[in-house]
C-alpha cells in the first residue's frame, strides 16, 4: 500500500481523476449486476412459479439495499405482468426482458469504458510525473552520486524500471481501484439472496489468498535480482557501444560477447523462473474457483432440494450461481495483479532509491546573489576527501586575483581536476573554504555561481544536436551572429561552414561525426559564447593535433585576456605564460611561481619538464 500511495502522489491533484472514476465504476457495477438480478423475476415469471404482479410497488419509507432490490424486482414483475397478461403475448414479454438486459449491458459497458479512459489519464499522469521527477533529481545530484553507481544502472532506472512500473504496478492500480468494489457489490447481492450460502463460500477465499501470497513473496525476491541483471546488461551494452573502437582495436569482441552472454544467461534463468511462478497463479486461482463453484452447486442444490434454504428457490439459486460466477473473474484479476506487480514493486523501489537519495551539494535557503566577479578567488586552508577517506586535497591555500591566469600542473592523480571541480561546487569542501570576492561559495546561489564560469574539459562532451545548439547550449533563442562570432574566436567557423548543413548540421551522438580536434574546438566555442568572467580549462588542448592546437591556443590567449583563468596544463605551450604555476603532488601544493623561476629551482617542475610531461 505504501508504494501505491506514493505512486498516486505523482497524479496530484487526485480530484481530477478519482471522483470521476468512482462514479463511472459505481454505475458500471450497478448496471452489470442488474442483468443478473433480473434473472430471478424472469425465471419465476416464465416458469410461473409466482403470480404476476399487477400492483405497482410502493416506495420504501427509508433507503436500504434490501428495499432497493425489492423495489426493482417489484417494478420489473409489474411491467412484465402487464405485458404478459395472457399467453399470446409471451414473445412480446420476452422482447421486453431482452430489451432491459441489452439496455443494462450497454450502460454498463459505457460506464466501464469511461472509467478506463479516466484510468488511462491517471496512468499517463503518474508516468509523466515520475519520469520528470527522476530526471530532475538526477540533474541536480552531485558528481559523488554518479561515482557510486554504474551508468547502466542509472539508465535502467530511468527507462526499464519506469516502463516496468507502467506494465505492472500502474495497471494493477486499476484492478485494485475497481475489482474489490465489484466483488463487494456482488457479495452484497449474494447475501441478500442467501446469507447461509454466502457465508459457506467465503470460507474458501483465505486458502486462495495464502497460495497467491506465497507466490508473490517468491516473485518479489527474484524480481530485485532480475532488475539488477537487466541494469548490468544495459551497462555492458553502453560500454560496448561507447568503446567499440577500442574493443575492435584490441580484438576483444569475443570477450565482450561472453561477458554479456554470462549476464544474459543469469537474467534469462531468473526470468524463466519468475514467468513460471507468475503464470501459475492464474490456473491455481481458476482451479480453486471452479472447485468452489462445484462445491457450491452441491451444497446449494441440497439446500434447495431439501427445502432447508429458506427463501432460496430454484430460480434464486440459478441466479446466485450466475452472480457468483461474476466474482471469479475480478478475483482472478486481483490474484494476477498481485503476482504481476511484484516485479513492478521492485522497479518502483529502485526508482525511489534515486528519488530519496540525498543531494549532498545543496543551496542554502538564504543563499546570497552574485552577478559579477570583482576581486579574487581564495582557497582558504581547504581540504577535501571522498566519504571521509584519505584526503585528496590537503591544506590548499591559494589566492587567484581577477584577470590572472593560474596553471595547475602535476602528475596524474595529484588532485588538479578535483581542485577546479570544487570551485563551481560539483563537490563541497571537507574542511576550510573557497571564497569568491570574500564570500564562501557555499553561501551563494548555485545558479549565480556557475553562471560566472565557463568550463572546457579534457573530454569533449557534446550532445546529439546541431552545431548551433551545442555552441549555444541551454539557450535555444540565442543570436546566430553571436554563435558565429564565438566559433570564429575558437577557430571553428571554417570547418563548420564546410559541413553539410553548416551550423544546422547534427553532429551525432557525442559529436562522433566530427574529428577530435573539431569536437574540442566546439566545446571551446561553447565557453566563448557564454562569455564568463572565470574560465576553467581542464587540459582543453589535449585532444588537438599540432595545427589545431596552434589555432585554438591563439584563440584561448585572446579569450583569456582580462579574464581570470584556471588552466590544468597538458602541454608546456599552454602554461609557460601563466601568471603563476601551481605544482601539485599527492593533493598538496609543492611549488609555485612563474615558468622561469620554477625551472631555476631544479625541483619537481623541472623534473616534469625534463621527463616530457609537457610537450
Amino acid at each position: 500500500m505504501k508504494v501505491f500511495r506514493r505512486l498516486l502522489l505523482f497524479a496530484k491533484p487526485l480530484h481530477h481523476f478519482l471522483p470521476e472514476y468512482i462514479i463511472y465504476t459505481f454505475f458500471g457495477i450497478i448496471f452489470g449486476m442488474l442483468n443478473f438480478t433480473m434473472l430471478i423475476p424472469l425465471l419465476d415469471t416464465i416458469f410461473q412459479t409466482k403470480e404476476k404482479a399487477h400492483v405497482y410497488p410502493a416506495a420504501a419509507p427509508e433507503f436500504s439495499i434490501t428495499h432497493l432490490t425489492d423495489f426493482l424486482t417489484g417494478t420489473f414483475e409489474y411491467y412484465y405482468g402487464r405485458i404478459s397478461h395472457n399467453g399470446e403475448q409471451q414473445l412480446l414479454a420476452l422482447g421486453f426482458v431482452c430489451a432491459v438486459i441489452v439496455a443494462a449491458s450497454i450502460l454498463a459497458n459505457i460506464s466501464r469504458y469511461l472509467a478506463i479512459r479516466v484510468m488511462g489519464r491517471l496512468r499517463m499522469k503518474i508516468l509523466e510525473s515520475m519520469r520528470n521527477q527522476v530526471f530532475a533529481r538526477l540533474s541536480h545530484q552531485s558528481l559523488d552520486f554518479y561515482h557510486k553507481r554504474q551508468k547502466g544502472q542509472i539508465l535502467s532506472t530511468l527507462t526499464n524500471d519506469a516502463q516496468e512500473v507502467e506494465n505492472s504496478v500502474v495497471n494493477s492500480i486499476q484492478v485494485f481501484l475497481r475489482d474489490p468494489f465489484i466483488i463487494i457489490g456482488y457479495f452484497v447481492v449474494l447475501f441478500l439472496i442467501s446469507t447461509k450460502l454466502t457465508l459457506f463460500t467465503i470460507i474458501f477465499f483465505p486458502l486462495s489468498g495464502m497460495l497467491i501470497g506465497y507466490i508473490s513473496k517468491q516473485l518479489k525476491n527474484k524480481s530485485r535480482y532480475s532488475q539488477e541483471m537487466l541494469g548490468k546488461i544495459l551497462n555492458v551494452s553502453e560500454e560496448t557501444v561507447s568503446g567499440v573502437r577500442i574493443i575492435q582495436g584490441f580484438t576483444a569482441e569475443t570477450f565482450m560477447q561472453h561477458k554479456l552472454a554470462d549476464i544474459n544467461r543469469m537474467f534469462s534463468k531468473i526470468s524463466r523462473s519468475m514467468f513460471n511462478q507468475r503464470e501459475a497463479a492464474s490456473p491455481i486461482s481458476e482451479v480453486l474457483g471452479i472447485g468452489v463453484v462445484v462445491i457450491l452447486v452441491m451444497y446449494g442444490g441440497n439446500l434447495v432440494l431439501s427445502g432447508q434454504g429458506g427463501s432460496l428457490t430454484a430460480a434464486a439459486f440459478i441466479t446466485y450461481l450466475a452472480l457468483y460466477s461474476q466474482i471469479l473473474q475480478p478475483a482472478k484479476n486481483i490474484s494476477n495483479a498481485i503476482t504481476t506487480m511484484q516485479r513492478g514493486l521492485v522497479a518502483a523501489e529502485r526508482i525511489y532509491e534515486v528519488l530519496d537519495a540525498p543531494i549532498t551539494v545543496t543551496e542554502k535557503p538564504n543563499a546570497e546573489t552574485i552577478k559579477t566577479f570583482e576581486q579574487s578567488i581564495a582557497y582558504d586552508n581547504m581540504s577535501f576527501s571522498y566519504n571521509d577517506e584519505t584526503h585528496v586535497l590537503k591544506n590548499i591555500n591559494l589566492n587567484i586575483e581577477k584577470g590572472k591566469m593560474i596553471a595547475l600542473v602535476g602528475r596524474s592523480g595529484a588532485g588538479k581536476s578535483t581542485m577546479v571541480d570544487l570551485l563551481p561546487r560539483f563537490y563541497d569542501v571537507t574542511t576550510g573554504s573557497i571564497k569568491i570576492d570574500g564570500k564562501d561559495v557555499r553561501d551563494l546561489k548555485m545558479n549565480d555561481l556557475r553562471q560566472l564560469m565557463g568550463i572546457v574539459s579534457q573530454e569533449a562532451i557534446l550532445f546529439n544536436e546541431t552545431v548551433f545548439n551545442n555552441i549555444a547550449f541551454g539557450q535555444p533563442d540565442a543570436n546566430k551572429d553571436a554563435v558565429i562570432q564565438a566559433a570564429k574566436i575558437a577557430n571553428a567557423h571554417e570547418f563548420i561552414k564546410d559541413l553539410e548543413n553548416g551550423y544546422d548540421t547534427n553532429i551525432g551522438d557525442r559529436g562522433l561525426k566530427l574529428s577530435g580536434g573539431q569536437r574540442q574546438r566546439l566545446t571551446i566555442a561553447r565557453a566563448v559564447f557564454k562569455n564568463p568572467p572565470i574560465l576553467i580549462l581542464d587540459e582543453a588542448t589535449s585532444a588537438l593535433d599540432t595545427e589545431s592546437e596552434k589555432l585554438v591556443q591563439e584563440a584561448l590567449n585572446n579569450l583569456m585576456k582580462n579574464r581570470t583563468s584556471i588552466v590544468i596544463a597538458h602541454r608546456l605551450s599552454t602554461i609557460q605564460h601563466a601568471d603563476e604555476i601551481i605544482v601539485m603532488e599527492k593533493g598538496e601544493i609543492m611549488e609555485r611561481g612563474k615558468h622561469e623561476e620554477l625551472l631555476q629551482r631544479n625541483g619537481i617542475y623541472k623534473k616534469l619538464v625534463e621527463m616530457q610531461e609537457f610537450k
